[in-house]
């Protein structure tokens, strides 16, 4: 098989990188580990910056959105009985779409089956070859058949335990990691969310974050001990734990109901450079972590699609390698802003097990710096809205 653009991983980056190519007319195939159906029942973050959204508007991916999404303004935060709100519109101009991440992912299959676009799904036994040549290849099997795949480029957008990252040779490759000494706890819920927009609460018994899907679907996580399964925490635990931290105005308002999903993830920012090896050019979780506090995980992954989607086009339409030779440091220079906003509001939310009293105060006082000022507020809103590409 030959094809223009051969694309590991089918996930939002993925499918959003090769549905926009398509409208440019460029060919690319996608290479799936897993099933359609898996993908789909993956659970993930769902606020999405405006660059993303603008990104699923030129895909032509972005009417459900725009009908069934949520346009937010703004943002509460709290720390004990305190609470205060963060104007995006007034700050920035622009506010956040919360829009479920399997809901991105389910439009941008559709208008790929739609298109007619190749799609593998259960591709095992992944290997890049001369990915440092101007003739990548893939190899893999599917159900045991061994195939291959020539191709101009290669994106790697395979996430974190992909092969993408690991084809770029170690001696090339330098990585930088923070892991966070805790996890989150999250459930989603057929409940209606407690409040119409965020809450990100800081409390003495750990972080939580109130957050919603629709008017009846709500996604609710408290910070835990990275020892803890989700099998330790009944339903009735982790309302009665969520209630004592968050302001108690908001607790009498909360609806708790059965969770429909349970699951722990583990926090950690991490980061690979450089982001492109010959014609392997990585995308998203392939390069990047970041903590899921700011919701910049799937935001990020986009620009980098941004970049590498433009970076082609430049390649085909006008002969232009400049797009393709800059990507990484494009890339890299954004990210990194991503991975210090995700670290520093972290920072100001949870509790970490070697704070001292003063670390204690310093956040608190932290936390009201920003309640009190106009300055700090607009770039916390920026950073949240999301930094240009």
């Amino acid at each position: 098989m030959k094809t223009q653009v051969a694309i590991v991983g089918g996930g939002p980056a993925g499918l959003l990188l090769s549905q926009l190519l398509h409208q440019r007319g460029i060919e690319t195939v996608v290479l799936e580990r897993k099933t359609k159906a898996y993908v789909l029942g993956r659970v993930r973050a769902g606020v999405l910056e405006q660059g993303l959204v603008k990104l699923m508007e030129e895909a032509g991916c972005a009417e459900r959105m725009h009908a069934e999404g949520f346009a937010h303004d703004g943002t509460l935060i709290s720390y004990g009985e305190e609470i205060f709100r963060i104007d995006f519109a007034e700050l920035t101009g622009q506010p956040v779409m919360v829009y479920g991440q399997t809901e991105v992912t389910r439009d941008l299959y559709e208008a790929r089956e739609k298109a007619g676009g190749k799609i593998e799904f259960e591709v095992e036994d992944v290997v890049i070859r001369g990915a440092d040549s101007d003739k990548p290849m893939i190899t893999y099997t599917v159900h045991g058949e061994s195939r291959e795949i020539a191709c101009d480029f290669v994106a790697g957008c395979d996430g974190f335990h992909g092969v993408s990252r690991q084809t770029i040779p170690i001696d090339v490759r330098r990585e930088y990691e923070k892991v966070y000494p805790f996890g989150w706890l999250g459930i989603l819920s057929n409940t209606p969310p407690v409040n119409h927009e965020l809450i990100y609460a800081n409390s003495a018994r750990g972080f939580a974050l109130c957050s919603m899907r629709n008017d009846n679907l709500s996604r609710y996580y408290i910070q835990c001990s990275l020892s803890d399964h989700p099998e330790d925490w009944t339903d009735e635990a982790f309302w009665a734990e969520l209630k004592r931290r968050i302001p108690s105005e908001q607790a009498d308002k909360l609806i708790a109901g059965p969770s429909i999903e349970k699951s722990i993830a583990p926090l950690r920012s991490f980061v690979t450079e450089p982001m492109r090896w010959g014609r392997l050019f990585l995308c998203g979780d392939a390069a990047h972590i970041v903590p899921p506090t700011g919701a910049k995980g799937l935001n990020t992954a986009a620009s980098d699609v941004h970049y590498l989607y433009h970076a082609l086009c430049d390649f085909y339409e006008a002969g232009s390698e400049e797009g393709i030779n800059s990507y990484s440091e494009k890339a890299l220079k954004r990210v990194w802003k991503a991975e210090r906003f995700s670290w520093w509001f972290s920072s100001l939310l949870h509790r970490y097990p070697d704070q001292s009293e003063f670390d204690l105060k310093m956040q608190i006082s932290e936390l009201e710096f920003l309640r009190s000022n106009k300055a700090a507020q607009q770039a916390m809103a920026e950073n949240y809205v999301g930094l240009p590409y």
